[in-house]
């Protein structure tokens, strides 16, 4: 994964992730924690779905909604980014995401295509755009930990 990527191969892969997004569609099945995401400053309303197995490694992660190009290429980037991944290894990324949004130390090796955002913080109206689905998953742990 490069790490530095130039301004057009980042809007490259949001604008990919905003007209082809990953996972967008939500599915009737109980074994998924769900949970909706308001932006209440924009249109951003995503609803974020997340399934985990007995081993503790996310299966699968689906989001729905009416959203902008950012909210919308960042849930689908994160999709891609958690599946596959160990609860453990879920939470780092959100820890690093959350991190790098806000402009403190992460590590972008963690966070794959989504260093995307890593210059989001040059425009703060944007922040909560990219940080909603994120914050939906970070909803669902919670609620994962309560069972």
């Amino acid at each position: 994964m490069v790490i530095n990527m130039d301004q057009e191969l980042k809007r490259s892969i949001i604008l990919d992730h905003y007209q082809n997004p990953r996972h967008k569609s939500l599915v009737d099945d109980d074994t998924y924690i769900m949970e909706n995401m308001n932006n209440t400053s924009c249109i951003d309303e995503v609803n974020v779905q997340l399934k985990v197995n007995d081993q503790g490694i996310v299966e699968d992660v689906r989001f729905d909604g009416e959203a902008c190009a950012m909210c919308t290429s960042s849930a689908s980037i994160m999709v891609e980014t958690l599946i596959g991944k160990t609860l453990d290894e879920v939470k780092n990324i959100l820890i690093n995401y959350s991190n790098m949004i806000d402009e403190k130390e992460y590590d972008p090796e963690v966070l794959e295509q989504a260093v995307v955002y890593d210059d989001v913080y040059k425009q703060p109206n944007r922040k909560k755009c990219v940080l909603l689905p994120w914050w939906g998953i970070e909803k669902a742990l919670e609620e994962l930990s309560k069972k």
